[in-house]
């Protein structure tokens, strides 16, 4: 049993700086070592190793372990095979496990010893004269000597009883398990792989532990076209991608890793070249693969082929990490042309064709956008509702909150732009002269003149009682009121958020008259903007309407681009806000007249939004008033 005494003593054995340093270039900083980070691109080194105390830091992404973490995230190997690996250079006998794990270990390894045998017959076979059909396949596909025997490439025979022939040493029992055999009741076992150019599939330290083949008879057309070998004890589909053990160390140079449909394209990507290349293995990406993939990249580049196929996969990729989205964390995806795949390209147009598309991937949003606005025909005012509410949805599964408020942001954004496009307003149609749009005059409250506000008329002394009134109601708050005074101090941001807060219902009518001056293309300044606050009756936001909320962009101090930033998540907060309140309103009055477990379920559910949204708010004026 391994104690924590005793992978203490093992860390304290392994001097970390050493270890990191066979793979990653450390210089010397005082006690401590430094580097660029090996687990994101960057330009300047974030990374720092200290051997005192034990473990490395990222400041850049965060990544942060000691010396087993190094060997299980970097380098890509399980917990015990990392013990394994560092108590052997320690000279430490790892402990005896319980007897039931041993027996698993013992199974595991002589398993391994079934798969090399099997790889090492195949590879045999491809070069005798039963493998003169795969060869033949192989020399269609362009693949050069090279890349056929760092691929592992072999062939299986037809035949049922073939492997067990030539693997007699192993008992039939552990070729069944080895997912080599097929067992069915009433029958005798035979070959899973017949009449197949064989592909070996390996761990993360290069072991194989399962195989591909593709079935190079045209004649078994009810046959799978590729087949794969099924779970076994060393092989779980859903958490192994293929090549990464050889795609790995290529996107520490890269900065990339790109996904691919089957392994071929791997291959077909690697002979051109592109050597940061997986793919995963009959399924589609899952959580496990991407967490893989963030080990080694941010933001892997995902490619699919440009058929119909090719974008149901993409969306089942984008809708699989969208609840997993970190900072700094993502996917980008391509679609290759329509009719190709990467080995297609590769052949008509050459490795820089698949480079200027791998360059031109989209972001996950982009592609989510776009895939739910072309879904279905957007007609009616209901199909266009349905389209927003494809699109919350999607928002609602992710569950980092500052990720999901960025993402309702966008996305509403171009649903509106897309939803309500803007038409010419009839008060510019005089152009420039005297009948051109003023800030208020569709209000009926007041133009610009000689460069200040002057009130008209028509603003009467019942009209402003009114406005006041409103004013005062409940939709004066401390956050609108520290978004408004940072909007008046701040008047280059009013017409950036115009859009968002002129969709947002409840607001303080003190928005509107702030909005209202984004019709004119005359340069907003705080004077104007406050001048036509006092003008209408109402009062410049003070710090008694704000006074539990020190925003970092109401300090004196701040500068222009972090107060903008700080000011956007405000909004960002202020506009999620109603949504997130009537949301909770209808789950609240549906439990009340159903009392059913669902309803219950989904009123909680929104109720710990609310609280994680009350807890977002104060932190964030927390944060930035301390930063300031």
């Amino acid at each position: 049993m391994l104690t924590p005494q005793w992978l203490d003593q093992l860390r304290s054995r392994t001097t970390l700086s050493a270890l990191i340093g066979r793979s990653t270039r450390l210089q010397k900083a005082g006690r401590e070592f430094k580097a660029c980070c090996p687990f994101h691109n960057e330009k300047s080194p974030s990374f720092t190793v200290n051997d005192e105390k034990g473990f490395y830091h990222c400041f850049g992404c965060g990544a942060h372990g000691d010396a087993i973490r190094w060997m299980t995230d970097h380098q890509g190997l399980s917990f015990m095979d990392a013990v394994k690996e560092l108590a052997a250079e320690a000279g430490m006998d790892v402990p005896a496990p319980d007897p039931r794990a041993a027996k698993a270990a013992e199974k595991r390894d002589t398993l391994h010893d079934v798969m090399a045998a099997a790889q090492g017959w195949f590879v045999q076979n491809l070069s005798a004269p039963g493998g003169e059909s795969a060869r033949a396949y192989l020399a269609t596909r362009g693949f050069d000597a090279h890349t056929l025997q760092r691929f592992g490439f072999g062939y299986a025979p037809e035949g049922r009883q073939a492997m067990k022939e030539a693997l007699g040493k192993f008992p039939e029992a552990m070729l069944i398990e080895a997912g080599l055999r097929i067992e069915v009741e009433n029958r005798d076992p035979y070959d899973r792989f017949r009449g197949r150019l064989m592909l070996p599939i390996e761990d993360a330290r290069g072991r194989v532990i399962a195989f591909g083949g593709r079935i190079l008879s045209k004649e078994k057309t009810d046959a799978p076209k590729y087949l794969n070998s099924p779970d076994t004890p060393l092989f779980d589909k859903g958490r192994t991608l293929y090549n990464l053990h050889r795609a790995a160390p290529a996107a520490r140079q890269s900065g990339r890793m790109v996904v691919v449909e089957g392994y071929m394209d791997v291959v077909a990507m690697a002979a051109a070249g592109i050597g940061e290349c997986v793919a995963p293995l009959g399924t589609a990406l899952t959580e496990q693969q991407i967490e893989m993939l963030w080990r080694h990249v941010e933001m892997p580049i995902l490619c699919f082929d440009g058929d119909t196929a090719g974008q149901r996969a993409a969306m089942r990729a984008v809708t699989r990490a969208l609840p997993l989205l970190r900072p700094a964390h993502s996917l980008r995806i391509v679609r290759l042309p329509e009719g190709l795949d990467p080995d297609d390209l590769i052949k008509q147009r050459g490795a820089r064709a698949m480079e200027e598309v791998l360059g031109a991937a989209k972001s996950l949003i982009e592609v989510l956008w776009e895939a739910e606005r072309d879904a279905q025909p957007l007609y009616t005012p209901e199909d266009k509702a349905g389209l927003k509410a494809r699109l919350m949805a999607h928002v609602d599964s992710i569950q980092h909150p500052d990720i999901a408020s960025l993402y309702r942001r966008e996305l509403q954004d171009r649903y509106s732009e897309f939803a309500f496009p803007k038409r010419e307003s009839r008060w510019q149609q005089g152009g420039g002269g005297g009948n051109a749009f003023r800030p208020g005059q569709q209000r009926g409250r007041g133009s610009f003149q000689n460069g200040r506000w002057q009130p008209q008329p028509e603003s009467t002394p019942e009209s402003l009682e009114r406005l006041r009134r409103a004013a005062a109601g409940g939709a004066r708050d401390a956050l609108s009121a520290a978004v408004l005074a940072g909007l008046v101090r701040w008047p280059g941001q009013v017409r950036r958020h115009a859009e968002a807060l002129a969709r947002t219902p409840g607001l303080d009518p003190r928005f509107g008259l702030l909005l209202d001056c984004c019709q004119t293309n005359e340069a907003l300044e705080t004077s104007h903007l406050a001048t036509i606050l006092v003008e209408n009756g109402l009062e410049i936001p003070g710090t008694a309407e704000y006074s539990g909320l020190r925003f970092g962009f109401l300090n004196p101090d701040i500068g222009a681009d972090q107060a903008a930033e700080d000011l956007a998540q405000a909004v960002d907060l202020l506009v999620e806000r109603p949504v997130l309140d009537a949301a909770l309103a209808r789950a609240t009055a549906r439990f009340e007249s159903e009392l059913s477990e669902e309803a219950f379920a989904d009123q909680q559910r929104l109720l710990k939004r609310k609280l994680e949204f009350d807890s977002r708010l104060r932190q964030m004026a927390t944060r930035q008033a301390a930063s300031s």
